[in-house]
């Protein structure tokens, strides 16, 4: 019985220390290593302080035209282009091209490059974390960063900007994404530029099918009264709901309103 209840014992010692290591000792190695990431980017990048230039979508989405900042020069050029290229990295697994949304809470491959190219703000939620290419969860998601789904656009451009993150543990940048309102801005720094985008339409909860949410003129194909009808210049947020579970998908779109160099 003494041999008994020793190894009861100890058997809880090491479950609540892989419980502590999950969902604390991950987050504290991941937020690190995405600050040290935004930090090493924006050292890169400040060499002169941003002029504003103005920006105009070619076609606003159907929900509204997006209020356009006309702040810059006169002489300055219509528009940004990013110098980062619509990803080319293939599809991984569990992304449209396989027919899901990848769960930020598993592994997918082939595995994508990790390399961060910018750096999302959410100021509802008080986030700031690199963005990486790919939704791999050993190279990108799992060191806190948030991950580009490969074949979407790159910021700034017509299409949709569509990206993914952990609800919960590694840095769970996602975690308070249900917080998120219309109206809220959410800012996208690259080397270029900054791109002011902001929230327009939630869906709550769907399905890990539904990759409509993510496609260039987004809309869910499993509510379809959610999404747009117009192309224009998107922002897609996706990640796992409820917290701690993988069941359904949080999405969050928002529409280009302005940039900055």
């Amino acid at each position: 019985m003494w041999v008994a209840a020793e190894t009861v014992v100890t058997c809880g010692v090491v479950l609540l220390l892989l419980v502590v290591h999950q969902l604390w000792w991950t987050n504290q190695q991941a937020r690190a290593e995405a600050r040290q990431q935004v930090s090493a980017l924006e050292r890169e990048w400040d060499i002169s302080p941003p002029v504003p230039v103005p920006v105009v979508p070619s076609s606003g989405p159907s929900s509204g035209p997006a209020s356009v900042s006309s702040s810059g020069p006169s002489s300055g050029p219509s528009s940004v282009e990013p110098s980062v290229e619509p990803s080319s990295v293939p599809a991984t697994a569990g992304s449209a091209a396989s027919g899901g949304l990848p769960d930020p809470g598993r592994s997918h491959a082939p595995r994508a490059p990790s390399a961060a190219f910018a750096v999302l703000r959410i100021p509802r939620i008080g986030l700031t974390a690199p963005v990486a290419h790919g939704v791999s969860k050993r190279s990108v998601l799992d060191k806190g960063y948030v991950g580009h789904y490969p074949g979407t656009a790159a910021p700034g451009r017509d299409g949709n900007f569509a990206l993914a993150g952990h609800r919960n543990t590694h840095g769970e940048p996602f975690r308070y994404l249900n917080r998120l309102a219309k109206g809220d801005e959410i800012s996208v720094r690259t080397r270029d530029a900054t791109y002011t985008y902001r929230v327009d339409q939630i869906l709550s909860r769907t399905a890990p099918r539904d990759v409509g949410v993510i496609r260039a003129v987004p809309r869910s194909l499993v509510k379809p009264s959610y999404g747009y009808d117009a192309p224009g210049a998107y922002l897609t947020l996706t990640t796992c709901t409820p917290e701690f579970s993988s069941a359904y998908r949080l999405v969050v779109w928002a529409t280009l309103v302005s940039a900055a160099r």
